[in-house]
């Protein structure tokens, strides 16, 4: 059945003026980006199809350009429109974070982290530099590793640190396991990382761990 046949307090675009964008499902704000299903299938169920095919809504948002184009129903102009929409996220995420200090609300930081990283299949290690008001210098993906580990070197963060003129450093990195409580190893380079900086008189504040659906913090854990 198609969708404008539906009662209107279930249509998705309908749902959504009512109630707010938080209360759809996965299936019904990808239908409303798909607009239009494909002959057989309205949107609702296209979109159902193609949260099975790529296994989550995170793979299928991350996928390239091949693997998304391949399925019936979508092609390059809503392949930019996808990527269009997640840049737009990405910077108004960014330009939050450059207007407030970080540490007056935490959760955009994780946020702004989530959106980065979370859906690398291989360790990514970012950086974040801070002002003095913690305000947001820049965000840098500084070591690529493979899939269980990635080499970290401290001169590398401490000579960027001191390129942007940080007054203190953030670091991040995720789990492509999707697993986010800290490892032995992760704690040992946070510990030598904060050492490091030190040296320089420039704060380790926090180390973020992303996963899928959960971030941790070793500060919060008391972990620094």
């Amino acid at each position: 059945m198609a969708i404008h046949q539906w009662p209107q307090h279930q249509r998705p675009r309908e749902k959504l003026l009512e109630k707010g964008a938080k209360a759809l499902s996965d299936q019904e704000l990808l239908a409303i980006f798909l607009r239009t299903g494909v002959a057989g299938m309205n949107a609702i169920d296209l979109a159902s199809k193609l949260l099975i095919h790529f296994g989550s809504l995170g793979s299928l948002l991350c996928a390239d350009q091949n693997s998304f184009c391949s399925i019936r129903g979508l092609g390059i102009a809503k392949y930019c429109q996808l990527k269009a929409t997640l840049e737009l996220t990405e910077r108004y995420l960014q330009e939050e974070l450059n207007g407030n200090n970080i540490f007056a609300n935490p959760k955009q930081v994780e946020d702004y982290l989530a959106v980065q990283m979370r859906d690398y299949q291989h360790e990514v290690f970012s950086v974040l530099l801070l002002d003095s008001r913690h305000h947001l210098l820049a965000y840098h993906e500084l070591f690529h590793g493979t899939i269980n580990a990635t080499s970290v070197y401290s001169r590398e963060v401490v000579k960027l640190a001191l390129q942007k003129n940080a007054a203190a450093v953030i670091i991040a990195h995720n789990h492509p396991s999707g697993v986010a409580e800290p490892s032995n190893a992760d704690i040992s380079i946070t510990k030598r990382l904060k050492a490091a900086l030190e040296l320089v008189d420039i704060p380790l504040l926090d180390h973020f761990i992303i996963g899928r659906g959960h971030i941790t913090s070793l500060a919060n854990q008391g972990k620094m």
